[in-house]
């Protein structure tokens, strides 16, 4: 299960609860999606449980364009992302 909390400031922060995983990804990017593009999008993964590999895919792609920063990543996600950074 994936929970999603939204908070509103100079920057919108999603604080990720659970598990990012192919069933529920699809979800995270059309809330990032629908953040006008002048916004920075933060992503709290204090509270990621687990990730598979489409979550970290995504998360890479977003952080690749510049269009979120991760807060809190855990060590195993990074690492995962240097590797499919490698793969592209």
């Amino acid at each position: 299960m994936l929970r999603i909390d939204r908070a509103l400031g100079r920057r919108v922060v999603f604080t990720i609860s659970g598990e990012l995983d192919g069933d529920n990804v699809k979800e995270l990017c059309r809330l990032v999606d629908a953040e006008p593009a002048g916004y920075v999008v933060v992503l709290d993964l204090t509270n990621l449980v687990l990730a598979d590999r489409d979550g970290v895919r995504v998360l890479h792609q977003y952080e690749a364009r510049g269009r979120l920063v991760l807060r809190h990543c855990p060590a195993y996600v990074r690492a995962w992302m240097v590797g499919e950074k490698d793969r592209l």
